[in-house]
């Protein structure tokens, strides 16, 4: 075997940080899911404490196979598929546009309702990461926004605010 320097371990095991955050996001899933009030209405077997028990016992086993993985010399690849420069400068000026798309839609959802916000939302992302047709965007963001919209409110039962165009659907 042969000695490695500091800074070589150090950058062979980076990856424990990661199964670090993996526990500590784990232990603070469980914590929060076992405080879950259990004095509402429950309608089936399942209660509300069960996808969330699930999701925080995973992210503790995954935490812990992945360090024994990198304890055992295992390290992760690189993407060899991307097309990416990465000496490239970041381009601020998409995550710019795509932080107003979502912007606009956390402060109009309240005001004009989800289909509308998310229209816009839907657009703005288009817009933001090249697309230019601007008549075609404009429609499948709105046919997007309104499908969502009518699955989540009137098929799963999620309430979603419906503004002006409630009365419609």
């Amino acid at each position: 075997m042969t000695e490695t320097t500091g800074t070589t371990e150090k950058k062979d095991r980076s990856e424990l940080g990661i199964c670090a955050l993996l526990a500590v996001l784990g232990v603070l899933v469980l914590v929060d899911a076992i405080n879950i009030p259990t004095d509402f209405a429950q309608r089936g077997p399942v209660g509300p404490k069960a996808v969330p028990v699930v999701v925080g016992v995973l992210l503790l086993v995954v935490a812990v196979l992945l360090a024994r993985d990198v304890l055992r010399g295992g390290r992760g690849e690189a993407e060899g598929g991307e097309d990416v420069d990465l000496s490239a400068p970041s381009d601020w000026r998409t995550v710019l546009l795509l932080s107003a798309a979502f912007l606009a839609n956390a402060a109009l959802i309240g005001v004009v309702g989800f289909p509308i916000s998310g229209a816009v939302l839907f657009w703005g992302a288009a817009y933001a990461l090249g697309s230019r047709a601007f008549v075609r965007d404009p429609l499948i963001a709105a046919g997007m926004s309104i499908v969502t919209f009518v699955l989540f409110n009137n098929l799963l039962g999620v309430p979603l605010p419906g503004g002006p165009l409630m009365e419609v659907f």
